[in-house]
């Protein structure tokens, strides 16, 4: 596969700019955000040792930059060689994995190089397609990563661009988790390289109109279905005594659980059910939403992240791109068992409207991880 030309910095300023295009302005707001992170998270100094994985947001600078910062401070970039980006695609329907045609990328600080060496290797699987032009300009979710990224390499290593990394872009489209194993084994060897950095680019929670995505913890609603589910429950017993012929032979699924005698919101659509005064606010059950998803990714298991999208719907547009990588980790935890084993762990949680109450507005969740590997 050869590569050819510069891909624009096209999210870079104008009208409906995502962030600064000016190096100075671009380079004061990335110092504020990366000052705004503690140089020590859990008496462990950053960039933490070893760190080569992250995961982190692509929403405008404006909205997704402090949380960002947090992902790139824990990243090491001492040791990278090759920094590899996944990116979930926005813009065109993609079975698989797909990979760029760019020989560089550009920033407004200066241009990253593509790794034509492992991009070939890739392509030789027979398992990547190439990414449209066009696409790969209009995509944000690898682009909004670069500028950070070239600042980390720039407080790494200075001007010495013989020590920076090249970059491996890859978009990740709609993968099941058959899929999702194949592409992570085909990054497995990669993986286990320490020269080898992973950026991984995902938001979390789509909540709202704008997402058309509305699921929401209700208590009001268990109450009523707790209710439902007690008078089905006593019919079957009333029909239980009036003999075998009577026994419905369908069990049903309880819908509704409690935890230590508590009962627990159930998971419905917003305005399905009355919001009565004990209920949550909006806000607070995309916290519990996303929760449950960081939760599911901490425990490192591949399997467990595609279970709880799959029970709460949860909006992760990265859903894709989190899971490869997650079934590339887990392959390399089962050939390291006994020893250290590759999770990510959040570091950073972060929302466009921490106090959503409305459900005729929009909110999207920032998150940012890292991983020792």
């Amino acid at each position: 596969m050869s590569l050819r030309g510069t891909r624009d910095d096209s999210h870079a300023g104008g009208k409906n700019a995502w962030y600064y295009a000016d190096p100075p302005t671009l380079t004061a707001k990335l110092d504020e955000y990366l000052e705004g992170v503690p140089d020590a998270i859990d008496g462990i100094s950053l960039p933490v040792p070893r760190a080569r994985a992250v995961i982190a947001p692509h929403a405008g600078y404006s909205y997704s930059g402090r949380c960002a910062a947090w992902a790139y401070k824990c990243l090491n970039l001492s040791a990278a060689r090759r920094v590899f980006i996944l990116g979930p695609s926005h813009h065109y329907g993609l079975p698989g994995c797909a990979l760029t045609s760019f020989a560089e990328y550009k920033t407004p600080f200066g241009n990253l190089v593509v790794d034509e060496d492992i991009v070939g290797e890739l392509w030789d699987t027979g398992m990547f397609s190439e990414i449209p032009t066009w696409a790969d300009v209009a995509e944000h979710s690898l682009e909004m990563h670069l500028p950070y990224l070239y600042k980390r390499l720039e407080q790494t290593h200075g001007g010495d661009k013989d020590k920076w990394p090249t970059i491996v872009p890859i978009l990740v489209g709609s993968t099941g988790m058959r899929a999702e194993k194949k592409f992570g084994n085909i990054l497995l060897p990669y993986l286990k390289d320490p020269e080898n950095a992973f950026i991984i680019s995902s938001d979390f929670c789509h909540w709202g109109p704008n997402f058309e995505y509305y699921n929401y913890f209700s208590l009001t609603a268990a109450r009523e279905m707790e209710k439902r589910e007690k008078a089905e429950a006593e019919a079957e017993e009333r029909e239980r005594a009036e003999g075998p012929d009577k026994t419905r032979c369908d069990k049903k699924t309880k819908r509704v659980k409690r935890c230590g005698g508590e009962l627990e919101p159930a998971l419905v659509s917003y305005g399905v059910f009355p919001r009565e005064k004990e209920d949550m606010e909006i806000h607070e059950s995309i916290k519990m939403l996303d929760d449950q998803s960081i939760a599911a990714v901490e425990t490192g298991i591949h399997e467990n992240f595609l279970r709880n999208l799959k029970q709460t719907g949860n909006t992760v547009c990265g859903r894709h791109p989190i899971g490869v990588m997650m079934a590339a980790m887990e392959a390399l935890n089962k050939e390291n068992l006994g020893g250290p084993q590759a999770k990510f762990k959040m570091v950073k949680y972060d929302r466009s409207d921490s106090e959503l109450k409305e459900a005729t507005k929009s909110s999207v969740s920032y998150v940012s991880f890292y991983s020792v590997v």
